[in-house]
């Protein structure tokens, strides 16, 4: 997003000014473009245009005849309408924020960004409801509705924080946004003007504690959002551990549902959410999005430092990939440790996808309805390799998919049903009997591709309804 400084009539050609820091890649050709406060675009009831040379605001009024004397003008101004800061040694501690009503507050698309780690995105830190240094702190049953940038800001130390029973609706950024510190900087962001000492090369280190740990996220609806910025999330992180996202639904955004940035300390638990409609108006991703890109050093795996993060698992839910369907469960550039298991994954190219060095990923016990192929990977290191097993996949094509076929480290699959058209199914160039007798993925079978009331069934008896 740019503010326009200048335009040429007699050319045609715009000249951006300030912006362009919001994270999004941009194209060569194509795309929609979307302007604001054009006087000769002022044509639909409830749209307005100021002038600023005259201090004069035109409205076009959404009703029949014109509005009553008592009609007023309100201009959100805040960007913050609840803060919660603390510090990590003086911490808010147990605070509840329950049944409020926030809305209206101002856009933040072209405040300042940053890139919170080694992810796509970039995100400013802000929000409608805004927590740092906090401790226990819990929202609970209340409403988000047409705020135009961020609903509910982690920033920072926060810990045990929970936000329940939420709804969330038209928002122009991320419903809720979790962002932490490590030392990147010069001074301590938890303590103004404390000196890092070895800053700015620690910046992978994570052990000083200033980030969002143990955050619950639980039975929160949320829909339209990213009005403004497009590479939004109902729920994204960075530097961010030990997450709970359970019990919600996500549906009607131009991005993922669920974005990880990074792989920053892992451990998180991601079960029972429904998420469907989901990049709407992008490509690539779907439901589920991460990327591993940056290692950071953290104690979460072991309570020692390690750049190895604990697994994170992601489990019992309903992902509906049907929007520019890529996978539902998106494992970017060198994502590691997952574990995706018990799911109901509908559409994709791909049941499982990992790339650009990604490793440790194991999925098994899930239900993929009508993915192009059951897997597609990259090569590991040995003792990394990536696990596909005790599945049921009902595939459009007639390819297991691309994976590490053998090696020191060969994709583990084994355990699995597959079902295509034909009722046949390839494996690493050979039929899957051949691959069998070769001494290859055990157990795994073929049919054809069952009725949908018998892949429901399936998918009912594993979540449970």
């Amino acid at each position: 997003m740019f503010e326009v400084e200048e335009y040429d009539r007699q050319s045609g050609h715009f000249t951006f000014g300030r912006g362009g820091f919001q994270g999004a890649r941009g194209a060569t050709a194509g795309g929609d473009w979307f302007v604001e406060n054009l006087f000769e675009e002022l044509d639909a009831p409830g749209e307005f245009y100021f002038e600023p040379a005259a201090g004069r605001l035109y409205v076009f009024h959404n009703g029949s005849g014109a509005p009553g004397a008592e009609a007023e003008a309100v201009v959100p101004v805040l960007r913050v309408l609840f803060n919660i800061t603390g510090t990590q040694w003086q911490p808010v501690r147990d605070v509840t924020v329950s049944d409020i009503s926030f809305r209206s507050s101002r856009y933040t698309y072209l405040d300042p960004h940053g890139v919170p780690s080694g992810g796509d995105w970039a995100l400013d830190r802000v929000a409608a409801v805004f927590l740092q240094g906090t401790k226990g702190v819990a929202i609970q049953r209340c409403a988000f509705e047409r705020l135009d940038g961020n609903g509910v800001m982690l920033s920072g130390y926060n810990r045990n924080a929970t936000i329940s029973h939420s709804d969330f609706s038209f928002l122009g950024g991320n419903a809720i946004a979790s962002w932490g510190f490590t030392n990147e900087t010069a001074t301590d962001p938890g303590r103004p003007g404390v000196p890092l000492a070895h800053a700015p090369a620690a910046g992978v280190d994570g052990t000083d504690g200033e980030h969002p740990l143990g955050t619950l996220v639980l039975g929160c609806v949320a829909r339209e959002v990213g009005l403004y910025e497009k590479q939004s999330a109902f729920y994204v992180q960075a530097k961010t551990a030990m997450t709970k996202i359970m019990g919600n639904v996500f549906f009607n955004g131009p991005r993922a549902g669920i974005n990880v940035n990074d792989g920053f300390g892992g451990g998180d638990d991601i079960s029972r959410n429904l998420v469907f409609s989901t990049c709407r108006e992008s490509g690539d991703h779907g439901p589920f999005n991460s990327w591993d890109r940056q290692p950071f050093l953290t104690t979460v795996r072991d309570g020692s430092p390690s750049l190895s993060m604990a697994w994170r698992h992601i489990h019992h839910n309903f992902f509906i990939d049907n929007y520019s369907p890529q996978e539902n469960v998106d494992n970017d550039d060198g994502s590691a440790y997952y574990q995706t298991h018990h799911n109901f994954l509908v559409y994709g190219g791909n049941g499982m996808k990992n790339d650009y060095g990604g490793h440790d990923n194991r999925h098994y016990g899930n239900v993929y309805a009508y993915v192009r192929q059951a897997v597609g990977v990259c090569g590991q290191q040995p003792g990394h390799a990536d696990y596909f097993y005790n599945n049921s996949v009902v595939m459009t094509g007639t390819d297991v998919g691309g994976f590490a076929c053998d090696g020191p480290a060969k994709t583990v699959v084994h355990g699995n049903a597959y079902y295509t058209p034909t009722g046949k199914v390839t494996e690493c160039k050979l039929g899957l009997d051949a691959w069998q007798a070769a001494g290859n993925d055990p157990g795994s079978r073929v049919g054809t591709m069952p009725e949908d009331e018998a892949i429901l069934g399936w998918a009912r008896r594993m979540l449970g309804f």
